[in-house]
């Protein structure tokens, strides 16, 4: 299984300016889907004291993790980013295929894979790229940046006051050392950048994840931790169980007739009730008023339900989107119903283009979204929720987010006040609407992206181009070769020479062709949800790695290494291994395998002489000229610098910076 390995901030930025340039697109969203604001609208909000240009957001998932999902996020017009989830346990072994949205959606992955160190260094990354992004003005200018990052740690008090743990946000708090670290990568074409005031304040705000399981009293106890001792706001995380298993299995059942899903009962039983939520929150909105610190509330986690279907390997799954978002609202209301006290709410559960205004007319700050960016066009989805927000006030004739929940136009601003009234007064009417709506039941969600029977292989595929948007770490990603049609011969070695025999024809249909970046591929099984053949695109497409050692360890059946300065390709095809180096001024590659090492002429591909390798027998043996001309291919268009990759990122030619503005 390949691991993530996240690529140095020069060469995230290498790529990105490069792409810009030439194609249009950062990691692949195209320039179009961009958020560059509304001259008419402001959408800004606050959250925990800090302004943020949008209250759209990815959740803390799959899209919150590298710097490229950061950056992608940004672009797409998230404003409020949930980094993913980091506890004291880094080391997890998730199950791979582990997300699976093949029609409402399921996961069994919940916090970050990199190690608590890295993490912060993949943050910190990304916090720097945004600023250098927006010192840039490559995207264009005038763009609304206010940006706030949100911390998300768990899952329990001993793990989050562990001595890594409490470094791990401090060194969020203040990031100056990691950034001191960083700056020196910054040199050449970046040296501009190097001296940017980057604030080393990434985060003060944590949305805490106590999953299932976790009592009353050790909420609390994390709550105030982090509060007094840590210094940070922070935003509860609550749990869909909070609503009751009646009221759930009826929403699930009878209202929204998903009876195939079995809710798993130790959850209700074991996590936080609905009427201890109603008595400690109160208690630590006292806290945080008297520590200086504010405090908020998340509708809502997953729900974790019983594993009906193959996907997985796990007994239990996690539950989330359009039957997620009918529970999450009803537990909105029913809480707001027994409030004691206004307190601030962020929603997360079944968003989407469609519904996100609705969303934000309940006075939800921030609204983020997770399932959704993983079905086709990705990150690209992201500003048609921005433009239905704007179509929603445009239609009421308001141009800011508060004059919006508050439903009326205003020559001044709605004040706090008024907002949070007019919140709690929208949520019971679009609830209801919601819970009736059948968009959101099992008829209209039952389905699944089409298979069509036929499988995938090295080279060729129907081309729709649907595994490059749906991953969130933008791994898979198309390169060109044009129409390939190559006779060729095989050859006898033997201790006397080599002799030519039949070998046979080289043949690739298809000028567009796909690979992936294993580096930055978890493996989470998305593509192949989405891909109309079988196999999987990050299994069975080539696989490129950043470095040998990463190669040698995960390359497995497939996979592939250029090292770029020698002009050699390292390849794994069908579980036999290869060195393909090239020597184009003089008309020569030498082709090695486990057994001999082959001098072959490029320009026509004869094979001129040859030597066994150390410690093999000299005997006859048959060259198969067959991976010779895979790996010939794979170097020279993967190393096309036209279009800019993961796998050519290092071969790109230096950014020459001038002005960045672009419209």
């Amino acid at each position: 299984m390949a691991e993530l390995v996240p690529l140095p901030l020069p060469l995230l930025l290498r790529r990105a300016f490069h792409e810009y340039r030439n194609e249009g697109k950062i990691f692949d969203l195209p320039g179009s889907k961009f958020f560059r604001g509304f001259p008419d609208l402001d959408l800004s909000v606050e959250f925990h004291g800090h302004r943020a240009s949008t209250p759209l957001g990815p959740a803390a998932g799959p899209h919150g993790q590298l710097v490229q999902n950061i950056a992608l996020a940004w672009l797409g017009g998230a404003r409020i980013i949930e980094l993913k989830t980091v506890q004291i346990l880094d080391e997890l072994k998730i199950p791979r295929p582990c997300i699976d949205v093949a029609n409402v959606g399921y996961n069994v992955e919940w916090s970050q894979e990199l190690k608590l160190e890295r993490s912060l260094r993949e943050y910190v990354s990304a916090a720097m790229f945004l600023e250098i992004l927006k010192a840039s003005k490559l995207p264009g200018e005038g763009i609304p940046t206010d940006t706030v990052f949100d911390m998300s740690v768990g899952y329990s008090l001993e793990g989050i006051r562990s001595p890594r743990v409490r470094s791990w946000i401090r060194s969020m708090l203040d990031a100056t050392a990691v950034i001191d670290e960083l700056r020196p990568q910054l040199d050449g074409e970046w040296a501009r950048y190097r001296d940017l005031p980057f604030p080393a304040r990434i985060s003060d705000t944590i949305s805490l994840s106590t999953f299932h399981g976790c009592p009353a009293g050790e909420i609390e106890g994390i709550v105030t931790f982090l509060l007094v001792e840590m210094g940070c706001h922070v935003c509860i995380k609550l749990n869909p169980t909070l609503l009751g298993r009646g009221e759930v299995e009826h929403l699930l059942h009878d209202v929204l007739g998903y009876h195939e899903l079995e809710v798993h009962p130790p959850a209700f039983e074991n996590d936080l009730l609905f009427d201890e939520a109603l008595d400690l929150i109160p208690r630590l909105q006292g806290v945080a008023r008297a520590h200086g610190r504010s405090l908020s509330v998340k509708f809502t986690n997953t729900l974790v339900v019983k594993n009906h279907k193959t996907f997985f390997s796990d007994g239990e799954m996690y539950l989330s989107g359009a039957p997620l978002h009918v529970i999450a609202l009803n537990l909105v209301k029913k809480f707001r119903e027994r409030q004691r006290e206004p307190i601030p709410v962020s929603f997360s559960g079944g968003l989407d283009a469609n519904n996100v205004a609705r969303a934000v007319a309940m006075n939800f700050v921030p609204v983020t979204s997770c399932t959704d960016l993983l079905r086709p066009g990705g990150y690209g989805r992201m500003i048609r929720y921005l433009e239905n927000l704007g179509a929603a006030m445009r239609e009421l004739g308001v141009n800011n987010i508060g004059d919006f929940v508050v439903g009326h136009a205003s020559a001044c601003p709605a004040s706090p006040e008024e907002v949070n009234a007019a919140g709690l007064r929208n949520t019971p009417i679009l609830v209801a609407e919601a819970t009736a709506d059948p968009r959101y039941a099992w008829e209209r969600n039952k389905g699944v992206p089409r298979k069509i029977g036929s499988k995938l292989w090295l080279y060729d595929c129907i081309t729709c181009d649907k595994c490059v948007p749906v991953c969130p770490n933008d791994a898979n990603f198309v390169y060109e070769t044009g129409a390939v049609d190559v006779a060729y011969d095989n050859f006898e070695l033997a201790a006397a020479g080599l002799r030519a025999i039949p070998g046979g024809v080289f043949r690739i249909a298809k000028a567009r062709q796909f690979a992936n970046y294993a580096d930055a591929c978890n493996e989470c099984g998305n593509c192949d949800i989405f891909c109309p053949e079988d196999g999987g695109p990050f299994v069975e497409k080539p696989r490129f790695f950043g470095s040998l050692e990463t190669f040698h360890r995960d390359a497995g059946r497939n996979g592939f290494y250029i090292d770029y300065a020698r002009n050699a390709i390292h390849g794994v095809i069908a579980g036999e291994a290869y060195i393909l180096t090239v020597d184009r001024a003089a008309d020569r590659a030498c082709f090695e395998r486990d057994d001999a090492a082959v001098e072959i002429r490029l320009s026509d591909n004869r094979a001129l002489g040859w030597t066994p390798k150390s410690g093999v027998a000299g005997a006859a043996r048959t060259l198969d000229l067959l991976p010779y001309l895979k790996l010939k291919l794979l170097l020279e268009s993967i190393g096309d610098t036209r279009h800019a990759h993961f796998a050519n990122a290092a071969a790109l030619p230096a950014v020459a910076h001038g002005n960045e503005t672009h419209d």
